[in-house]
């Protein structure tokens, strides 16, 4: 780790008296018969008695201060291991490290005890997880609200190639860093009716009847400030049935009554985003959405009331940020909670609610802005349909006032596009929009899209609500903890400045052209590639050659990502080594890990696909070990960690207009890997910073894209007829080359050429892209040649990222949205 001064010395011997006594009071044991497991336990109950300490005073300077605190409410917190973090920000990892050598323990092996928590999947869970270590790091109050998950989405075991999902069960040995919270317990209510009645005031009120009801149960988990004492909380909801076991019922013979809440309370946390290609699999992710807001909304304003006395003035001093659409029926459920329990009229929780709102839309993908069907939401939430309800016709009145003197505008059209409710559904985006002060894109190129395409008609009626702010990644986690060698390495060249403000790694600009500069940086990428091979050969037994050129695409697996076009290229120069004998390369390894949703075919298809090129590519001796292909099982964070360190080529080739923004594209700039992309998300700002010549672009602009598909008149058939190499290339799909059943890969083949709907063919226009992504990777291939170029070429991607901190997406959310205050402990 880089040696930072500490802020208080670290007391080695208490640590270790600690470690000793949680252990033989735990486990009746010595060191000596502990596992690896146990002295993990031991070792995090030890650290977490010293985040207490900072916690409470964080808690008593909220009380003090009374500062104004940002609810990030998402489906997905995917924080990675806690313990490693967690030393890191206390600055207590060598610390610690001394004590573990003295002990003669090997601090890697109790790390790697520690499961990956599955509280999320990609992208948007990493972007919350890292938006909260930089809002304790910046000495922001704020309280990330989600759910504990029992299983998470699936640990991924690969079968013959195939994606098997299997439960996660990350709980099973507990989490000793997270704290029950039984005494801020919440009623969260489903289904029923609503009885309407008048108050003594003469008021109508509404109350929902004969319904069925769970309990949510806090667990609260330290997020930790780098070096300042502040310590946030990660609030994730559990649920609990109100009765345990009803033995009335049961003992009148209605055995399924008598476990019904027990049934209904499992349910709601066993699972990240359950398959909802069925009605069973939305009802459950809808009351999975209610839940953890309804829990999280109540106790933020009951957290208020505390110690405020004006309900009207909540906005003040709180702010709900909505991590896409999951999380917007907290704008209703707002609604409620000061109508129903509060008295409050509309028009007042109208203002209050539209003031604490605010909504960052991450996808233009059709599929992620949930509509949700009109009967069942009714069905399932009747008061916050109500409210629903009159939050559109409301807005409706507003469209028809707005539009109603402008000739060349349909009112019709207008409502259609934009209504909340509509065609028997209710469209959450847009109940985001309505209801948020904010809505922010993730990239300057997304939220141009979102402007003008997308989200064109509301950006039209509602200019002031939008705004961009770029995504980050907290450089603590993927340099500091993911990379120390590099992170050692640069505080020796620029100081320590970095670990708080990234931009200090600019510094490394004027090293980039010193030959010993780029000798001691390539050899911590030497050094990191030989770990990364050396997991791929205990966990694949494959071995791979450090000296080869490491090409990564880890993300979630989703045909805008364009796995299929990797893969497809790998085929393509597997062809041209097996027929052209004197073509020659440089060692390529192509290294994948992704998981597909459980009910996504198409992307689970593209999983075996990748592997069935393994089998056959990887063994092929006229090969000669040119080409290796590895997918890695159960992609994560803590693998990721080790992926991004090693990197030497970035893949960020989504179709151009499709990624939002991406945040692992900045993890491997951070970490020297030099990106092959289209100009798409975030990809557009890393190449202005690092400089064209210093990334490798390919592909159609998301103008062009969007272009064709306007006109409708991308034809790729045309192009497989035509072009006998993307014909060749293609038809190994189908030609028993990588597996005996020659029709297995044919719905991929189908998915890039489906002569039937030429509309539907290739929808993210692999065909098109083929040859400039093949250029590009040939200029890749000579580009790595040039050993001193590349060198100079990776060490300007470490130097240029200062901008892709989320300390800087932060800030950039509290000036212009949130306008939190800063803390003292």
């Amino acid at each position: 780790m880089a040696k930072i001064k500490s802020r208080s010395a670290f007391d080695k011997e208490l640590f270790k008296r600690s470690v000793l006594y949680n252990i033989k009071t735990l486990y009746r044991r010595t060191l000596e018969e502990a596992t690896p497991q146990q002295i993990y336990q031991a070792a995090s109950l030890a650290i977490k008695d010293q985040i207490i300490d900072y916690w409470m005073d964080t808690q008593k300077a909220l009380e003090e201060q009374d500062p104004k605190i940002v609810y990030y409410m998402s489906m997905e917190f995917l924080m990675g291991r806690a313990f490693g973090n967690n030393l890191i920000n206390l600055r207590a990892y060598e610390g610690v490290g001394e004590v573990m050598d003295e002990l003669g323990v090997d601090l890697n092996l109790i790390e790697d005890q520690e499961p990956d928590p599955a509280l999320g999947n990609g992208g948007l869970g990493r972007l919350a997880a890292c938006f909260l270590d930089s809002l304790a790091s910046l000495n922001y109050v704020a309280y990330g609200c989600g759910i504990r998950y029992k299983y998470g989405m699936f640990r991924q075991e690969i079968h013959d190639g195939y994606q098997v999902e299997k439960p996660d069960d990350w709980l099973a040995n507990g989490n000793p860093f997270e704290l029950r919270r039984q005494e801020y317990a919440k009623e969260i209510k489903f289904g029923g009716y609503v009885k309407m009645y008048q108050d003594e005031n003469g008021r109508t009120m509404f109350k929902q009847e004969d319904y069925q009801a769970v309990k949510a149960i806090p667990y609260d988990l330290p997020v930790l400030g780098y070096g300042n004492d502040v310590v946030d909380t990660l609030r994730i909801w559990d649920a609990e049935p109100i009765n345990n076991f009803q033995l009335d019922s049961f003992d009148k013979g209605d055995y399924q009554k008598a476990v019904e809440q027990e049934n209904l309370a499992k349910q709601i946390c066993e699972v990240l985003y359950p398959n909802d290609n069925h009605i069973a699999g939305k009802e459950l992710r809808l009351k999975q959405q209610y839940f953890f807001i309804s829990a999280s909304v109540q106790t933020a304003v009951q957290k208020y009331l505390k110690n405020h006395d004006d309900i009207k003035k909540f906005y003040e001093k709180n702010v709900f940020q909505l991590n896409d659409t999951h999380p917007t029926v907290a704008v209703a459920e707002l609604m409620r909670v000061l109508m129903d329990d509060y008295y409050l009229e509309w028009d007042e929780a109208w203002d209050i609610t539209t003031k604490t709102c605010c909504y960052t839309n991450h996808t233009i993908m059709a599929e992620a802005l949930e509509k949700w069907p009109q009967d069942l939401f009714q069905r399932l939430l009747p008061r916050i349909y109500q409210i629903v309800e009159e939050i559109n016709r409301r807005f409706n009145i507003e469209i028809v006032n707005r539009y109603s003197n402008d000739p060349k505008v349909s009112i019709d059209e207008k409502i259609r596009k934009m209504a909340i409710l509509y065609d028997n559904q209710v469209r959450m985006a847009h109940l985001a929009i309505v209801g948020s002060h904010s809505v922010n894109g993730v990239a300057k190129l997304h939220t141009e899209i979102l402007e003008k395409r997308e989200l064109k008609d509301f950006y039209e009626m509602m200019p002031e609500k939008f705004n961009n702010k770029t995504n980050g990644i907290t450089q603590r986690r993927f340099l500091m903890h993911a990379n120390p060698l590099l992170a050692n390495w640069c505080t020796k060249k620029v100081g320590d400045g970095w670990i708080t403000d990234l931009t200090v790694l600019s510094g490394l600009k004027k090293s980039a052209d010193t030959a010993k500069a780029q000798k001691e940086f390539m050899a911590i990428k030497k050094k990191n590639k030989e770990r990364l091979a050396r997991y791929i050969l205990q966990h694949n037994g494959i071995q791979i050659d450090p000296d080869s050129i490491y090409d990564c695409q880890v993300k979630r697996l989703h045909e805008y990502k364009r796995q299929l076009l990797n893969i497809l290229h790998v085929i393509y120069l597997y062809d041209k080594i097996k027929t052209d004998p004197k073509f020659d390369m440089p060692k390529q390894t192509f290294i994948f890990g992704a998981k597909a949703a459980a009910g996504y075919r198409i992307a689970k298809l593209t999983i075996k696909l990748i592997n069935s090129v393994a089998d056959v590519v990887n063994d092929d001796p006229d090969v000669d070990g040119r080409i290796k292909v590895v997918f890695i099982e159960d992609y994560r964070v803590s693998n990721a960690e080790l992926i991004f360190a090693a990197a030497d080529v970035s893949e960020q080739i989504s179709t151009a207009s499709r990624e939002a923004s991406g945040t692992g594209n900045m993890k491997m700039m951070l970490n020297g890997a030099v990106t092959i992309g289209t100009m798409d998300g975030a990809n557009v700002e890393i190449v202005k910073e690092v400089g064209e010549k210093n990334a490798f672009i390919f592909g159609l602009s998301s103008d062009e894209v969007i272009e064709h598909e306007r006109k409708n008149d991308y034809d790729p058939m045309s192009i497989y007829t035509k072009d006998a190499v993307i014909k060749k290339t293609v038809d190994r799909l189908i030609d028993g080359t990588f597996s005996k059943d020659k029709e297995l890969f044919r719905p991929l083949w189908n998915s890039l050429l489906n002569t039937k709907d030429t509309s539907k063919a290739d929808t993210y226009f692999i065909l098109k892209d083929f040859h400039s992504y093949a250029d590009a990777q040939a200029r890749v291939r000579k580009a790595y040649e040039d050993k001193a170029g590349w060198a100079k070429m990776a060490m300007l991607q470490t130097a240029c990222c200062g901008k892709f901190s989320s300390d800087r997406t932060i800030e950039e959310y509290v000036k212009d949205i949130w306008h939190l205050d800063k803390i003292k402990v």
